[in-house]
């Protein structure tokens, strides 16, 4: 039954996944693809508009593939999966925290995870370019397509605005125009 691949998938996904929407993104990429849900190039699609759409990336992550894969009740069942385990594992630790605060366990495991988090994140940036910059696999002919140029433009020209702190909707909406721009000049040529 889809409905609960779906939940169970991102039940998972959400259970096991500490740093955020960015450190989810490989175990997304994946568990999506293997279930046949999404090829690579639509994962990255999906990425994008999950960043580029209010609200947290998890939520909208699992809306996207669950409403792809099986319209709003799949939405709605992995939405559900991906949000359940955090909300749980908060109420414990609300209860909890103030207690072991200090403790030596406590301690460790959060300076193991943070590294953990960091590689997850590093992954996800090498994965998601490799599709981005070269959709039809890593091959010297990729970098003499206007697509790969077209990215390597777009990617160098957000990237200052990124580490100066702009704002990020305006990264987004800049990235947007010169992509339809980037679209039309490929098209022309």
């Amino acid at each position: 039954m889809i409905y609960l691949d779906l939940f169970w998938t991102f039940f998972k996904i959400g259970a096991f996944t500490f740093g955020g929407g960015y450190a989810m993104i490989p175990l997304i990429q994946s568990e999506v693809t293997s279930h046949g849900w999404m090829t690579a190039e639509e994962v990255v699609n999906f990425v994008a508009v999950s960043e580029s759409t209010p609200g947290p990336f998890a939520v909208n992550a699992s809306t996207y593939v669950g409403a792809q894969t099986a319209g709003l009740p799949g939405a709605f069942c992995a939405t559900l999966g991906v949000v359940l385990p955090s909300f749980v594992i908060i109420l414990v630790v609300a209860g909890c925290l103030d207690r072991f605060r200090k403790s030596r366990v406590v301690q460790g495991c959060m300076s193991g995870l943070r590294p953990a988090v960091i590689g997850l994140i590093g992954a996800a940036a090498v994965t998601t370019g490799k599709t981005v910059f070269f959709p039809a696999g890593i091959s010297l002919t990729g970098l003499s397509t206007p697509a790969f140029y077209s990215a390597a433009v777009i990617f160098l020209l957000m990237l200052l605005p990124a580490l100066k702190k702009v704002h990020p909707i305006l990264i987004i909406v800049a990235s947007a125009v010169l992509g339809i721009a980037a679209g039309f000049l490929i098209n022309i040529l």
